[in-house]
């Protein structure tokens, strides 16, 4: 076989540093679009994203050349930097270091999409930490609460 093909579909969620509510409905309005353009460049497809004052979800399509580590790398570090050019804040914007990193089978990327768009209705009803433990634990991944928000 002489080409690469790879379906990988991940739901990515992060917060602003110290899950600080600095992601106004203008930075809001300008983010996504921008982290659009970071994946395009960068041979990514950004399906879906959104988000509350405090954190993002990104449906996000990885091609084979480019690890999930370096995806939210380009990501994080492009906007953040972004943000802090192109927006007067009282505090400095950024990104915790840490993310989640959530495998999506394409029969419900309907459903993520659906589920990434309705945050802020999701949000009304549970806490981001909330949602991100119960994130951690549908994927059986191993944590331990003492440094999960460090």
């Amino acid at each position: 076989m002489s080409h690469s093909y790879v379906s990988n579909h991940l739901h990515c969620v992060f917060s602003a540093k110290n899950r600080m509510d600095m992601i106004t409905s203008e930075i809001k309005q300008r983010l996504f679009p921008y982290l659009t353009s970071i994946a395009q460049k960068n041979n990514m497809k950004l399906l879906e994203a959104n988000g509350t004052a405090n954190h993002v979800h990104l449906l996000l399509s990885l091609p084979s050349t480019l690890t999930l580590a370096k995806g939210l790398q380009l990501l994080k570090g492009n906007s953040s930097k972004w943000v802090n050019e192109s927006f007067s804040l009282s505090h400095r914007f950024s990104w915790q270091a840490g993310y989640g990193g959530f495998g999506v089978n394409i029969s419900i990327i309907p459903d993520t999409i659906q589920y990434i768009r309705n945050q802020e209705e999701h949000h009304r009803k549970i806490s981001f930490e909330e949602e991100f433990v119960q994130f951690l634990k549908k994927h059986n991944i191993e944590y331990d609460e003492r440094y999960i928000w460090e």
